[in-house]
């Protein structure tokens, strides 16, 4: 079991990143190299602009290289939840922004010509418990009168057209997901970014953001950027002048482990339709079938930050719910084992705008692949001057009460996740 992603393994490396400092004036700083940080400076570039992006660590290192390959439309929160919390109109305005995303993601792999496996395979979301199936079966009522006609139930006896596990109760499927390989997502949307000028260092964290009279002086170890715009992109970052922002966003593990090729006859048993997959627990697993022929499984396996030791322990945790999912691949080899950080907001929804002159983009809450690479183009074009696009414009981001550090309470959310999926 190697501990390293998968997604980063089987891809090509990015070398088109500049070396040296960084240095100059730039007409936009865009901070982050993953999905929403180069999908802005793709288009911000088209648009004429003199883009210099930092990224701290390596293109795609963060959470857009350490997911689980899904790009998902639709909420993760329940939609008629969704519905009574914010209005229906409000609600469909912010559904059909998931459903832009997946769009936005299709639209740059065929202008960039990406070579990543993109397919549009649908999501299966699992009841873990026949009460879950009938809460699903009335979103889906709603979803199909108001918003989503492209979403159908399928119920437990038909079941195994779907999936290969007598785990689950049934199951909503969403036909506009689609799914693709990460790694070679980022190197084609880096590789694109860099053929249109803009200027990429990677191992360049910001450490300081001052105003300007022209705009804002871009502090990094190496150098200094003058730029009259810039883009925060970094999600979970503990890097640099940020406390405000961390302030909001709780960074939660997630772990992800990959199997070994499995032959075709067993795939066509796990997942006949080649679906993502995902269900109804609060500690929730996903799984999807990789474009080599691998099953990959991952979820909340431990409220633990990602490293060594806590992947290990999260991996053993995540095979034994796979086998207990798909008890006739006891036997099957692990190959890949991982973990990284989802950048949760305290109501698992994004946020997006302007504060003290700066534009920021993050929070995606595991809803990240289409919405951060679709706030990209979104955010690309508010600081072109265009129209605000921003679905996230109106929503006020509290800070989360006693968090100003690392997130002392994980282990205490963990234990209250497990005792909610145990009686409801």
């Amino acid at each position: 079991m190697k501990l390293a992603s998968y997604w980063h393994e089987t891809a090509p490396r990015f070398d088109a990143a500049v070396q040296g400092p960084p240095g100059g004036r730039a007409d936009v700083v865009v901070v982050g190299g993953g999905f929403t940080g180069l999908s802005a400076a793709l288009a911000l570039s088209k648009k004429g602009a003199q883009v210099v992006l930092l990224e701290a660590e390596r293109v795609g290192g963060a959470a857009s290289g350490r997911n689980g390959g899904h790009v998902n439309n639709g909420f993760a929160q329940d939609y008629a939840s969704m519905c009574a919390r914010l209005g229906t109109e409000r609600a469909n305005r912010l559904y059909r922004s998931f459903d832009a995303g997946v769009d936005t993601v299709e639209r740059i792999v065929a202008e960039e010509g990406i070579d990543c496996d993109f397919r549009r395979t649908g999501k299966l979301k699992l009841a873990a418990k026949p009460a879950h199936y009938d809460k699903l079966a009335r979103s889906q009522e709603l979803l199909a009168r108001e918003v989503d006609p492209d979403t159908h139930m399928v119920s437990k006896a038909a079941l195994s057209e779907e999936l290969g596990s007598d785990a689950y109760y049934g199951g909503l499927v969403f036909g506009k997901s689609a799914g693709m390989h990460m790694g070679k997502f980022v190197h084609g949307l880096a590789s694109a970014a860099a053929r249109q000028g803009v200027r990429i260092h990677e191992n360049t964290p910001l450490t300081a953001l001052r105003r300007t009279p022209e705009g804002h002086a871009v502090e990094t170890p190496g150098g200094r950027v003058l730029a009259r715009q810039v883009l925060l992109a970094t999600g979970t970052s503990a890097v640099g002048p940020l406390a405000w922002f961390r302030r909001r966003i709780v960074p939660v593990g997630a772990y992800i482990i990959v199997t070994e090729q499995l032959p075709q006859d067993l795939l066509d048993r796990i997942l006949p339709r080649r679906r993502n997959a995902t269900n109804t627990r609060n500690l929730v697993n996903f799984f999807r079938v990789t474009p080599d022929n691998r099953l990959l499984f991952g979820g909340r396996a431990r409220f633990a930050a990602p490293g060594p030791e806590s992947d290990r322990k999260s991996g053993e945790i995540l095979r034994r719910d796979l086998v207990a999912t798909f008890p006739y691949l006891s036997q099957v080899r692990i190959d890949y084992c991982w973990g990284g950080l989802v950048d949760m907001t305290r109501d698992r929804l994004p946020r997006a705008g302007e504060r003290d002159g700066v534009y920021y983009s993050m929070g995606y809450s595991g809803h990240g692949t289409q919405m951060s690479t679709y706030m990209g183009t979104v955010m690309a074009d508010i600081i072109d001057g265009g129209p605000d696009r921003n679905p996230w414009k109106d929503f006020d981001w509290p800070a989360i009460p006693g968090h100003f550090g690392p997130p002392w309470f994980l282990p205490m959310v963990g234990a209250y996740y497990r005792f909610k999926d145990r009686v409801s």
